[in-house]
């Protein structure tokens, strides 16, 4: 991903509110697969977490890429956010 289509998503996510919160049981797969629909059906994401999780959200922002086949474009405080392209008949955005 360039800085361009990066700096683009960042532009697209400032307006969306998280759909997801991450706690003190931080990661499990019950999760990662409801992470992993919602970015079928949005392709963007944010993830809040929460002030109660031990874990760092960076380091949690790489492990749900990892395990979703998506790419952070931002990790800010501890608000995380997430992007997977759409296949081809089910794209919504269209990167420069």
């Amino acid at each position: 991903m360039t800085s361009k289509q990066r700096a683009y998503l960042k532009s697209l996510a400032m307006n969306l509110e998280p759909i997801f919160q991450i706690g003190k049981s931080s990661m499990n797969p019950g999760l990662t697969q409801a992470i992993s629909e919602a970015l079928e059906a949005r392709e963007l994401i944010k993830i809040n977490v929460l002030q109660n999780c031990g874990d760092d959200p960076r380091e949690l922002a790489e492990t749900i890429a990892g395990r979703t086949r998506s790419e952070v474009v931002q990790v800010i405080g501890k608000k995380i956010v997430l992007y997977r392209e759409g296949k081809d008949d089910k794209k919504k955005i269209i990167l420069p």
